[in-house]
């Protein structure tokens, strides 16, 4: 390695590492897992679903999806007002004022789906 600049050397053996560890994170559940079904695998989940069966399609109820994306999208977007918080002093009103239009239109966003009936669950 003669060509490799010694400052990069520690890049090149963390990336080592890295893929030594994703490939062997990824092989050797094959090696290791059991295959097969017991009673207590076909059982139901604490949810109430059914176990899958390969041979049968079942389908699931489409809100499970909406209430998930929606914790996502809210959840995320929740999470800028943490660096926002913590450096309020120094971006001063021209902060304050963006943050506030930024939570305005995600209130109204939020007000949208619960009108619309995203929320509710019967």
């Amino acid at each position: 390695m003669s060509g490799l600049p010694y400052q990069y050397m520690p890049i090149l053996i963390f990336l080592v590492i890295a893929f030594a560890l994703a490939f062997a994170l990824l092989i050797v559940p094959f090696f290791a897992a059991s295959i097969r079904d017991d009673k207590e695998k076909l059982s139901q989940y604490e949810c109430g679903f059914e176990t899958f069966d390969p041979n049968k399609q079942s389908r699931f109820d489409v809100r499970f999806y909406l209430v998930s994306i929606l914790f996502i999208i809210f959840d995320l977007e929740i999470a800028f007002l943490f660096p926002w918080a913590l450096v309020m002093q120094q971006i001063g009103i021209v902060g304050f004022v963006s943050m506030m239009v930024f939570l305005f239109i995600l209130t109204i966003g939020f007000i949208y789906e619960w009108k619309k009936g995203a929320l509710d669950w019967e």
